[in-house]
Parts: structure tokens; sequence; C-alpha cells
């Protein structure tokens, strides 16, 4: 006769289905409990926020955010093109979920909002929040970034920018498809791409022809990949008479019809899979001219210095929740007779995931803050963020995928499943390195501001002398930096933006850090001691520290 199973436990046999040395759900957590984050905040002038900022960061780790962030990607976006009677409706259906995510993201003003507020450090506080409440998922992240990013594009047509300004920078989340002027707020894509030219945004062949109304004009062409299509107005480049020229595509007109905006299909992507990413086709779509015909790539430059800021945020984001996950698992789970966070080559791991994620969280504030100081009339900054936010959107992202994979990893088969998360951030990982420019193409734009704008390595070199002396790995390094910059080209453009990003990043390490993370970051990243994979930091890398300042709620 069988015995039961608590008969067998009666008897010291263990259950079938008993759970031992798995760790426990790593939610509720505090998504801001991040040294560096806090401590970038207050350095770039934003410490006014940081209540904020923490009471956003419990509401990220909460159940229910995460919930929110879970289902929205297992329920993916359906495209309805019609409605039951025949007419013509291009409307995307999300799960509840999204809209949640929606919701918070606006009104806590990480979209367009810190364009109305004047308090200096407003722009860092956004990005702030961004790598705070990435902690949930980022497909909902791409029309809150393209709607912070249209507004100073917008402003080079000031009659438009009156009228919808203050609806972009509103924090109402309102997903109705309406009159624009009639919303609450609203929410802005951007349409630059087609499927001859991807990056090569000068062979758009999508046509513009003026109407007898001044700045108006009818498009028809095909964009091949147009995120958010749910969103209100559009950015959308177009060939007029004069040239290439950038457009404000309303979906719903001012006299209440719609727009012709057919959309073809959804792309069915690697991830980001909970953000619908379109291919719109126009035809006698109504249209108004943004800045002058023939400009439209100098209209569309300060929109994408803003994403590019933002694909550096997200990238740092990912990286901060998968070392979260990582160190996680690796606190409460044991093997070969010890806690796996305890195991030497297991620290070392972690530890140098920490490394990276603050080099780029401690980066992307310092860009913020560049961002915000720049927008605000400094000079000097408008140069650095110039060049430092084209280098940084090449690194960071870079980075992404060989981190998420290696936090995957420390999961071990946990982290390979679905039910983990991990997939999902890997997965999106690579979007970052993609989005707003490849890495040649952010590479070689590296090389243009550096022979265009001469002012722009003078600043980077003035940052890189701030940290002279502190470290002589660090000079030696800074040293190269002037010999590669004279010998530039594009066949080493990468190899030259590599060594500039993480010669940046060292220094504001050196100059903010602690000595523990400063010194191993300068050893490994510009002294050579390091290997050619995560966890190969040296033996007298200060790993407790590192692991200890990193992980929420301390190592142990």
């Amino acid at each position: 006769m069988v015995s039961t199973l608590d008969e067998q436990r009666a008897h010291g046999g263990p259950g079938t289905h008993d759970v031992t040395n798995q760790a426990p759900p790593l939610t509720p957590y505090d998504a801001s409990d991040d040294a560096a984050l806090l401590e970038g905040l207050r350095r770039e002038g934003a410490g006014w926020a940081e209540e904020d900022l923490r009471r956003l960061g419990r509401q990220a780790g909460s159940a229910q955010a995460q919930e929110w962030a879970d289902l929205a990607n297992r329920h993916e976006p359906e495209l309805r093109t019609h409605d039951r009677y025949g007419n013509r409706v291009d409307e995307v259906e999300f799960h509840p979920s999204w809209h949640h995510l929606m919701r918070t993201a606006i009104g806590e003003g990480l979209a367009a909002s810190p364009w109305a507020d004047d308090r200096p450090g407003a722009h860092v506080v956004r990005s702030a929040g961004g790598l705070v409440w990435g902690h949930t998922e980022a497909g909902h992240g791409c029309p809150t970034s393209m709607t912070y990013a249209a507004v100073p594009a917008l402003r080079r047509q000031p009659e438009l920018a009156k009228l919808y300004e203050p609806l972009l920078t509103s924090r109402e989340y309102d997903p109705v498809l309406r009159e624009p002027t009639e919303k609450r707020g609203l929410l802005a894509g951007m349409g630059m791409t087609e499927k001859q030219g991807g990056s090569d945004v000068r062979t758009n062949t999508t046509a513009a022809t003026p109407t007898a109304e001044p700045g108006v004009y009818t498009l028809r062409g095909h964009k091949w990949f147009t995120s958010a299509p749910m969103c209100d107005v559009f950015l959308v480049l177009a060939q007029a008479p004069g040239g290439l020229s950038c457009f404000l595509v309303p979906r719903v007109l001012p006299d209440g019809t719609r727009n012709t905006f057919r959309i073809q299909r959804l792309k069915d992507k690697l991830g980001n899979r909970s953000n619908a990413s379109s291919e719109p086709e126009f035809d006698g779509t109504v249209a108004w001219l943004v800045g002058p015909e023939g400009q439209g790539v100098k209209t569309i430059i300060e929109m994408v210095n803003c994403t590019r800021l933002d694909c550096v945020m997200m990238s740092a984001a990912l990286m901060r929740k998968s070392l979260v996950e990582a160190g996680h698992h690796a606190r409460h789970r044991s093997a070969f007779g010890a806690r796996l966070v305890d195991q030497p080559l297991m620290r070392n791991v972690l530890a140098d995931l920490a490394l990276e994620s603050e080099a780029a969280t401690t980066l992307t504030l310092r860009l913020a803050g560049a961002a915000d100081r720049a927008i605000r009339g400094d000079e000097g900054e408008v140069a650095f963020r110039r060049i430092a936010t084209a280098v940084g959107k090449y690194w960071v992202t870079k980075r992404g995928p060989a981190f998420t994979a290696e936090a995957l990893e420390c999961l071990g088969g946990n982290g390979y499943v679905e039910d983990s998360g991990m997939p999902r951030h890997y997965r999106e990982a690579p979007l970052l390195s993609i989005w707003e420019g490849s890495g040649n193409v952010n590479a070689l734009d590296v090389l243009r501001a550096l022979s265009r704008e001469p002012g722009t390595a003078e600043a980077l070199f003035g940052e890189l002398a701030l940290a002279r002396g502190a470290d002589a790995r660090l000079d030696a390094a800074v040293t190269r930096l002037g010999t590669g910059l004279s010998e530039a080209s594009p066949t080493t453009a990468r190899r030259l933006v590599e060594q500039m990003a993480l010669t940046l990043q060292a220094s504001l390490l050196v100059r903010h850090a602690p000595p523990a993370v400063a010194d191993a970051f300068c050893a490994t990243r510009l002294g050579g001691d390091w290997g050619h994979a995560f966890g190969t930091l040296p033996e007298s890398a200060g790993l407790d520290a590192i692991v200890e300042r990193a992980l929420p709620g301390g190592a142990g």
C-alpha cells in the first residue's frame, strides 16, 4: 500500500512536489534602491525629485506593476483594419495592462512633461524615472520616448507647437482616437524609415505635394517601420518639391474625420512585443510642414539627440533589472555547499556585471544632465551632449545583449524559461542598438561630429580633464585617445568610439564612484587586466565591496 505524502514526510521521506532551494519571488522590491542612480540624481541637480523617484521605484517593483509588464507582453497588440460594417478604422487594440503602464508612465512625467517644467534638472528627473520605471517592461517606453522627442522638432514650426505642445506635455493619458485638440493629452509617433533605405532617410520616396493652403501638403508613400501607430500625431519625412522635409501627420483631422493612415501590418519582432510597430501607407494623407522645405534632417536632429539618450537610458535600465534578478537568485540559491552569491566565481561574475551596470547608469545621468543644461542654453554642454550621446548610444546599447545573456546564465536553466522573465530581457536588448541608428551609423556619426564640429572634441577632452591625475591608467587612456583621434578613419570608427566610451565612463567613475568600483573598472576596461567574458576580474578587485554596493538591500 502506497503511503500518502504526509505519511512519507512523517517517516522522513521527501515529498515529490516539495519546493526547496528556489529563490522566492523578487517582488515587492524597490527599483530605486541603487546607489549609483541616487548619487547621480543629486549630482546632476535633480535631488529635489528623490522622494518621488523612490515612490516610483517601489511602484515599479510591486507585484502589480510586474504583473502588468508580464501580461502586456503575453497578450500582444492586435491590428483591426476594418469595423464590422467594412469601414477602414486602422486601430490597434491593447491588453488593459498596457494602458496601466502607459497611464503611470505619462502621469509620472516620463513622456514630454519636462518641456513644460522650468526647474533645473527636470530632464534629469525624467531619465532617472525611466531608469526606475524601466524595471517593468520596455515596450511602452517607445511611445513615451517619441512623444518626448517630438517637442523640440515641432518647435521649428511655432504655430503648430503652440497648438500641440501643451497637449504633448500633459500628464494625462487619453488613448481614445479623436480630434487632437479635443483630448486631454497626446502621444506622438514617428515615420522616418522606408524599405529601400532604412537609416539612409535621404533615399525616401514618400512624396509630399503642396495644396492650395499654405503649409498644408498631401502625402503618398509607404513607411517600413513606424512604431506606436496608435499615437495621435506623427512626425514624418517625405520628399517635397524643395527636398526631404518634415511633416506633422494627425490620425484625426481638425474636422473630426480620419486621416488616411492605412496600417498594412504589424511587425512580428524579436522583442518589444508589447509595443505595436507597423507599416502605414499614405495616400492623399493630409500633413503640415514642420520647418523649411528641404531641411527635414536638420529639423529632426534635436529629436534624434533625445531618442538616442533614451536608448542609452533604456539599456542601462535593462542592465540594472537583469542584475537585480541575477543577484536575487544568487542570494537565495545554494550549490556545492554554499549560496551562489558566496561562491568566488559567481561573485566575480556579479561584480563584473555590477561594474558595467554602474558605468551605464552613471553615463546615462551625465548625458541627461548635459541635455538639461544644453536645453537651457549652456553652449559647452551643447557640444558635449552632441558627441557624448552618440558615443554612449553606440557603446552602452552594444553591451546590453552580452550583459543580459550573462545575467540570464546566473539563473542557469531557471533563467531560460519564460516564467523567469529573463528571456524577455534578452530579446529586448538588441533593439536598443538598432533603434535610432545601428552601431555603424552611430560610430560614423561620431566621426562626422569630430570633423564638422571641432568644439565637440574640445568638450569631450575637457570632461576627461576633470579626472586628470587621479588614475594613471585613465591618464594613459586619454593620451591614447588623443592619438587615436588623429588617426581616425571609417574603417576603425568602432574601435575609436569604444575607446572614447570606456575612457569617458572611467573618468566619471574615478570622480564619483567608490574606490573599489573605479579601480576595478580602470584595471579591466582600460588596463587590460580582464578576459573576454564577464566574470574575469582580477584577484585584486574588491569583489565584496562592489557586490555589496550593487545589490538592493546589500549582498547578504
